[in-house]
């Protein structure tokens, strides 16, 4: 029960920095998907990398604590649920028209 409640928490973090660094990009590290006359799209890569970063963090931080075995999996799956979420919400994705 424990392991569920850690993995909704980490589910809420990684969700709130993916989408803190897709509106607030403070790398600015943008890959244009398609560009028209008149819109270009883009993907922000901020958000993702930073909640990759921390996703990462926390588990370096679980194996050294050693309990890498019992609650990885349930970060991993926080990080990928939140991800994936994520996209489906459009997070990063950014469209200019001219």
């Amino acid at each position: 029960m424990k392991n569920v409640l850690f993995a909704a928490l980490q589910f809420v973090l990684f969700f709130v920095v993916f989408l803190a660094g897709s509106l607030f990009p403070p790398f600015h590290l943008e890959r244009v998907i398609s560009q028209t006359a008149t819109v270009t799209r883009s993907f922000v890569w901020d958000g993702l990398l930073i909640s990759l970063l921390l996703a990462i963090l926390i588990l370096v931080l679980e194996a050294v604590r050693g309990r890498i075995r019992r609650a990885g999996p349930w970060t991993a799956a926080a990080f990928l649920l939140a991800t994936l979420v994520g996209l489906w919400q459009s997070f990063g994705f950014k469209t200019i028209s001219r």
